[in-house]
């Protein structure tokens, strides 16, 4: 049985059957799932849980010896079989295909699964569970849909928003529901049950204390020194580390540079955003940051990152936060003609 993710709740209200299996690219929507399950599990008696993950060398073996060994006080138990791997195996495949025979009600399984590709979803065990059991596809809403999908977490907590406002939040979190759903509540503590004004909810996502790398490399891509250097600051007293910094500032330098060389190849802009993965908001960040750097320009950041990188590793001598400053400020400032 296929169920969408917007169905389990209605679902779980009629009825709770002994196979479950999540799957999906968006943990957050998982985890939810996987958690209403588990509240809905433990309101029938199933009190008893067992988490089996699979990792290497699993003993498939105790997968069915879970299922054999009752409680001694009667409880019915839980089964969480957790697959990050996404693929059972052979002895796996054998294990789960032999479970889906032998359903009972004093077990409940629940199965949660990185997202498969097509191969894996018509492959024999697959199709075994979900034909035993009740499947659930969990995927993060494309931008087109997240407006909507952060309305209805509004509306969770009476709360709502015009389009505009729901639109900025988007664009804001797009590719990551986790900063979408902290973001949500953070607008539950600040303001009361009611219609938000896109002034409320601007002043609220964008004002975030704590520097981050994600600031770090807006700053970066903007050109904003000021802002460059306030956020290496934060970033040091709060004793991040080194090569996260070098990391988050090379991927921008290195996408950078792939987008520049493609263009000076006269390959179309648009084309070399996508195989670069730039989507959003971001866009427009890149397309100023490649306004006013060249090739060698960024080149020569990134050999400047590669002494900084031998700083990290105890080779030279330099103060490495200077180095980072230094190379972002080589960054922020134009190379190219007006």
């Amino acid at each position: 049985m296929l169920l969408k993710a917007e169905q389990l709740a209605a679902h779980l209200e009629r009825e709770l059957r002994p196979l479950y299996v999540l799957y999906g690219d968006e943990p957050l929507l998982v985890l939810e799932a996987a958690d209403a399950i588990r509240a809905r599990a433990r309101s029938a008696g199933y009190n008893e849980r067992e988490v089996l993950t699979v990792l290497a060398q699993f003993d498939w073996g105790q997968l069915l010896a879970a299922g054999g060994n009752l409680s001694l006080f009667g409880d019915r138990k839980l089964i969480d079989l957790r697959i990050p791997g996404g693929k059972p195996g052979k002895e796996g495949s054998a294990a789960l295909q032999q479970w889906c025979q032998n359903l009972s009600s004093d077990n409940l399984l629940l199965i949660t699964l990185p997202e498969l590709d097509w191969r894996e979803e018509k492959a024999a065990w697959f199709t075994t569970l979900a034909n035993a059991g009740v499947v659930i596809k969990l995927n993060a809403p494309p931008l087109a849909e997240l407006p909507g999908w952060i309305a209805g977490r509004l509306r969770r907590q009476q709360q709502s928003a015009e389009p505009e406002s729901l639109k900025f939040i988007a664009e804001r979190v797009e590719g990551n529901l986790l900063a979408a759903h902290q973001e949500i509540q953070k607008l539950a503590l600040l303001y009361p049950a009611s219609k938000l004004s896109h002034e409320q909810i601007r002043d609220a996502v964008l004002n975030v204390a704590r520097y981050d790398i994600e600031g770090l490399r807006e700053a970066l891509l903007v050109g904003d020194v000021a802002r460059l250097a306030r956020t290496l600051d934060g970033l040091m007293q709060e004793g991040e580390a080194p090569p996260l910094v070098l990391w988050a500032m090379c991927e921008e330098i290195r996408a950078l540079a792939a987008i520049r060389g493609g263009l000076d190849s006269g390959r179309p802009l648009d084309l070399l955003l996508k195989d670069a993965k730039v989507w959003g908001p971001r866009q427009v960040q890149v397309k100023r940051a490649l306004q006013r750097l060249s090739q060698n320009r960024l080149e020569a950041a990134l050999r400047h990152a590669g002494r900084i990188d031998a700083l990290i590793k105890g080779i030279g001598r330099g103060n490495l936060w200077d180095e980072f400053l230094q190379l972002g400020i080589s960054l922020c400032r134009s190379s190219r003609p007006a």
